[in-house]
């Protein structure tokens, strides 16, 4: 322990107990997460005081005060109007990683555990929406639990269902994501059930968790939704005029994350750059509008110090994906975990969405044991470059056949026609008409799967493996190193989230201290089979 400078901000008058030298007392009081303490100045070097009183100045006869560190427990980081309004006692979110990746396993460990998760709802159909909505109701009850709403321009009508039945379920919480401006689905969902309280104030139905990465996305869901929109709306008969002019009195969101490097869909901000901008956007609206809407962070959150860093720049709340995807609750395969538990900061590239792929948008992806990403790079190289399928030639044909899709481009097109005439159909009126479209539709069929071949441990198309994946694994990884976190087996959702937020009290205890002079040396938090 290095020695403290010699400024002393006070006394200490004992109690009971007397000091206790030493770097290890003073590691112990530092884990002792729900006990104050005070470091005193004795001929022994700086020493650990419990109970007594700290008090300014100088008294005589009391022993000089070097530092106080108060409590700090899980419950008492973030906003508390966070915890309230959505019934958690700590403020830690599990994100909705797609094709139920973000499990109701996920999401009911979570909710035990006095968290939340959101079921991961994207890229599945409604029936299996559906299914996963009665297992969450039936198992959580009245305990916080969310799903996803993704934006989906190549399937609005997916997007449309998919309110209808949050709607006709009472689902009350629901993280959007992918959002590049506001649809009249996802304003449908916010303003349906809007109701006036007797005081006055208007209590939505639903609470929404915007996921965004862009300022002027996050100023669209920080506002109320457009007058236009909420008049579609009232005219198709899907809100009533109260609910529109409510609607008209609210933000969108009552929370917005400020997704940063995150695995999948992300535009890779640095979070230290992203959450104070957003932070200070939403200020500034505020100042305006009279709503101040909780801005909560994610992307990168893969240590305590991460988590506490990010509760420090004023997050809400602390969202956590990636590292969940490595947890044995998480709806994917045991050779996904293992590969995860593999994986460095820089054992992730950015690979073409299936989603969008035709608006060139991409998605963060595991790099590390698979050839995905430089595969989806090829194909959408060559969707950019040629007309159709027809027009590719030859040899790069015969390569992305054998060597990509392991199937003829007419094998691919027969399961696209199955798929989508249950799906979608409108995909293949389109494909009749337009070859282009067809050959992104083939494409897309490889970068779907992928993902899907990864959820279910395909060994044989391992190399094809869509694994998505931020470089926050790295950082998870090297915490967890020689601990029992390491092994994938042991990866429990809860006791990952009960460690991280117990670790980022920790670590914010450990800064309180070092701000005054106390220095410990080297310290973090080791992980431990927490109860949550």
């Amino acid at each position: 322990m290095q020695q403290p400078s010699s400024r002393h901000l006070g006394t200490w008058v004992p109690g009971d107990s007397a000091p206790e030298p030493g770097r290890a007392a003073l590691v112990r009081a530092l884990e002792q997460l729900d006990e104050p303490f005070a470091v005193v100045h004795t001929a022994d070097g700086p020493a650990v005081a419990r109970g007594g009183e700290t008090r300014l100045g100088r008294v005589a006869g009391a022993i000089p005060l070097l530092a106080h560190v108060p409590a700090l427990e899980p419950h008492d980081l973030g906003d508390p109007q966070f915890r309230a309004s959505t019934g958690v006692r700590v403020a830690y979110v599990g994100g909705a990683m797609a094709n139920g990746i973000g499990s109701t396993d996920i999401a009911i460990a979570l909710a035990r555990a006095g968290m939340v998760g959101f079921f991961g709802a994207a890229g599945l159909s409604l029936p299996r929406i559906a299914d996963a909505l009665d297992v969450l109701q039936r198992e959580v009850g009245d305990l916080p639990w969310g799903a996803n709403l993704i934006h989906s321009p190549a399937e609005p009508e997916h997007e449309q269902r998919t309110v209808e039945l949050y709607l006709e379920r009472g689902v009350r919480l629901v993280s959007t994501s992918a959002y590049m401006g506001l649809t009249p689905m996802v304003v449908q969902l916010r303003a349906s059930g809007l109701e006036a309280a007797a005081d006055g104030s208007v209590r939505p139905k639903t609470h929404i968790l915007a996921k965004v990465s862009r300022p002027e996305v996050a100023e669209r869901f920080l506002r109320p939704p457009p007058t236009e929109i909420l008049r579609q709306l009232v005219s198709a008969g899907r809100i009533s005029d109260n609910e529109a002019k409510l609607a008209a009195t609210l933000p969108m969101a009552d929370d917005l994350t400020a997704e940063a490097d995150s695995g999948g869909h992300t535009d890779n901000r640095p979070l230290p750059v992203l959450l104070p901008l957003l932070c200070a956007l939403r200020d500034r609206v505020a100042s305006q509008t009279g709503h101040r809407v909780r801005v909560g962070a994610a992307g990168g959150i893969g240590s305590p110090r991460a988590a506490a860093g990010a509760f420090a720049m004023g997050a809400a709340y602390v969202l956590v994906g990636t590292v969940h995807q490595a947890c044995v609750e998480a709806g994917t395969s045991d050779l996904v975990r293992r590969m995860l538990a593999e994986a460095s900061m820089a054992d992730v590239a950015m690979a073409p969405a299936s989603d969008m792929f035709e608006g060139g948008v991409q998605v963060q992806v595991l790099k590390r044991g698979t050839l995905f990403a430089q595969r989806g790079a090829t194909l959408y190289e060559l969707y950019r470059a040629h007309p159709s399928l027809q027009a590719i030639g030859a040899a790069d044909a015969k390569r992305v056949q054998q060597r990509i899709l392991g199937a003829s481009f007419d094998e691919v097109w027969e399961r696209c026609v199955a798929f989508f005439s249950e799906r979608d159909p409108a995909q293949l009126e389109r494909a009749a008409g337009d070859p282009k479209h067809k050959m992104a539709l083939v494409f897309r069929w490889y970068l779907g799967l992928s993902s899907r071949w990864a959820i279910g441990g395909e060994e044989s198309r391992r190399t094809d493996l869509q694994i998505w994946c931020g470089p926050g694994i790295g950082t998870f990884n090297d915490w967890t190193a020689g601990t029992f976190l390491a092994e994938p087996h042991n990866r429990q959702v809860a006791v990952v989230g009960a460690n991280l937020m117990a670790g980022a009290a920790f670590e914010t205890r450990l800064t309180w201290l070092r701000a005054q002079g106390v220095d410990p040396g080297p310290i973090h938090w080791r992980p431990r089979p927490l109860a949550p």
